[in-house]
């Protein structure tokens, strides 16, 4: 008897650690731009996939920030390895690997919302940026799908020491 309940366990275990191996890709995988998002959650998703850029791998959050950057945008700012180089620039590095955010509410229409959102970098200084969504207009997979058209130059705002 308690050689089944071995076997038992063994392919119990054997099955779940199967399942976890399985799971974890999902986990990794890049979140697509969907009618039911949100225009702040449009922000959080960019900003928490920016606040851990290399997890699970190099330059996640870049990648999940411009699976969400318009098509308009995509043109100005493409592709996605010239992306990847603006936004570790000066300019926009303090976004990589931030210790915190908070995102306020600006200005909300039915096709354009615009918020101030607040960054503390791992250097615990503050930036401001002007980040505006829209509603994508035309017809595809993007139709009326919330996406980031323009982030403004960082402003800085101090120090949290």
């Amino acid at each position: 008897m308690l050689k089944k309940q071995q076997i038992i366990y063994n392919f119990l275990l054997k099955f779940f650690l199967i399942f976890l191996l399985l799971l974890k890709p999902s986990l990794a995988e890049i979140q697509k731009p969907n009618t039911e998002i949100k225009p702040e959650q449009v922000i959080k998703i960019q900003l928490s996939a920016l606040m851990k850029n290399d997890n699970p791998y190099k330059d996640r959050g870049i990648i999940q920030t411009w699976e969400f950057a318009h098509p308009n945008n995509q043109k100005i700012t493409g592709p996605l390895e010239r992306f990847k180089n603006m936004i570790k620039t000066d300019s926009y590095s303090m976004l990589l690997n931030h210790s915190n955010h908070e995102i306020l509410e600006i200005f909300m229409s039915n096709t354009v919302a615009t918020f101030e959102v607040t960054i503390l970098d791992k250097e615990k200084k503050y930036y401001k940026f002007k980040w505006q969504v829209e509603k994508y207009k035309k017809e595809g997979m993007l139709k009326n799908c919330w996406l980031t058209t323009a982030v403004s130059q960082p402003i800085p705002v101090g120090s949290s020491i």
